[in-house]
């Protein structure tokens, strides 16, 4: 752990304490950088999945129970949303 001294924006820590929950300046602002390194680890997860190549073929039938939803557009719907 690395101990430093910085100043910091009152209004900011307050206001961030109240969204995180958190009832020292301490715990605060680890829960803040804690909260930005999660985010960070999304993002690169959902980088991952945009990358792997889907096949949703027969989707509708390998569903149980007498089949389910049609997912083989999913993809290149997906793909439309986002050129838009």
């Amino acid at each position: 752990m690395t101990r430093i001294t910085v100043d910091v924006n009152d209004e900011w820590l307050d206001a961030a304490r109240e969204e995180l929950g958190t009832g020292t300046k301490v715990a605060t602002i680890n829960a803040a950088l804690e909260s930005f390194a999660e985010r960070r680890r999304a993002r690169e997860a959902l980088a991952i999945f945009d990358e792997v190549e889907m096949d949703f073929e027969g989707s509708s039938a390998s569903f149980g129970y007498g089949g389910g939803r049609d997912l083989s557009r999913l993809a290149e719907e997906a793909r439309t949303r986002k050129a838009v």
